[in-house]
């Protein structure tokens, strides 16, 4: 039973694109406003760092413009020391999509990165199958890397996954079990896709509203939307294409019940999604339902997930990796 309440934020904001440095710090400012408006868990969108590859959606593959790519991507713990940092200043948990190359390699993952508010890293979650283009970017995540965390202090256990890998049941049960509290679902803008127009936020709210019900969660949806920076980067370096245009995004903080208690929001400007999250609400909720308790069922249905250690560094970047403020 969990009877704390925590001011939390989904962050609607557009990466700079194609730029590791310029974007961390972005990533820095927004943990500094946030702390001006109380926030104490702030969540981000799907690979704010740098930003989504949509030139992989656009144009016919190119190792060339994948090699950039994972030179702009984020090592873990490397290239994170002053969100580390922000973090423990504001005391703030923070959430961060991140392209994330493996350190001292080549390939990289689209990543999730949770932060507690004393700067430690509590882990990295890969999503475990790329979509459609992203096979063309993006190694596959392992089982070893669905995990959820418990910051110091709360209670509560937060966990994450990438944009449709919510679309796997059994990646979402893989949380539950584990007695998930607060789920954060990162996701880039979809509906400035050619052919996503109509159904990209249909489809997000759909497979958000599925997981605060069936899991019995708050969720935290963070989305960003394309901005100039990213449809001239792609002009200037790869030519003229009208597959993606500017704009998009939705934003949302959704209660168990599929309530929204913050937003949605769709603009073409940054902002926080903010609400407030009563964490005794769970008790009413799980008297209903309870998707790692009797509803679970385990005489009739069992889930077996392979947690086995696939990649060579994984076990130094799921955690936990203390701030070095020395």
């Amino acid at each position: 039973m969990l009877n704390n309440k925590i001011k939390a934020a989904a962050v609607h904001a557009a990466a700079v694109y194609m730029d590791k440095t310029a974007s961390l710090r972005k990533v820095v400012s927004l943990i500094s406003q946030a702390a001006d408006e109380k926030i104490e868990l702030l969540a981000f969108p799907e690979v704010f760092v740098p930003g989504f590859p949509y030139f992989a959606n656009c144009y016919a593959p190119n190792a060339a413009t994948v090699s950039r790519y994972a030179a702009e991507s984020v090592v873990v713990p490397d290239d994170l020391g002053e969100v580390q940092e922000a973090c423990a200043k504001h005391k703030i948990v923070v959430v961060l999509g991140v392209s994330e190359r493996m350190r001292g390699g080549h390939t990289i993952f689209n990543s999730i990165v949770t932060i507690d508010a004393d700067g430690t890293i509590l882990g990295v979650h890969r999503k475990v199958q790329p979509t459609w283009a992203e096979r063309l970017v993006w190694g596959q995540g392992s089982g070893y890397t669905l995990k959820t965390y418990e910051p110091k202090g709360t209670g509560y256990r937060i966990g994450g996954l990438a944009c449709w890998e919510h679309a796997m049941n059994g990646a979402r049960q893989a949380l539950i079990d584990q007695g998930q509290h607060i789920h954060v679902g990162c996701w880039p803008a979809l509906d400035i896709l050619e052919g996503f127009e109509v159904v990209a936020c249909s489809q997000i709210e759909a497979l958000m509203k599925t997981h605060a019900l069936t899991a019995q969660v708050f969720v935290l949806c963070p989305s960003s939307y394309v901005d100039e920076t990213c449809l001239q980067w792609m002009e200037k370096n790869l030519g003229p294409q009208d597959k993606v245009k500017a704009g998009g995004g939705w934003t949302a903080i959704i209660d168990p019940f599929c309530s929204f208690i913050g937003g949605p929001y769709t603009s073409s400007q940054d902002k926080f999604v903010i609400a407030e999250i009563d964490l005794a609400m769970l008790d009413i909720v799980k008297v209903y339902v309870d998707g790692a308790g009797h509803y679970k069922r385990p005489e009739l249905f069992k889930l077996d997930v392979d947690t086995t250690q696939r990649w060579k560094d994984e076990s130094d970047i799921v955690g936990p990796i203390p701030w070095n403020n020395s």
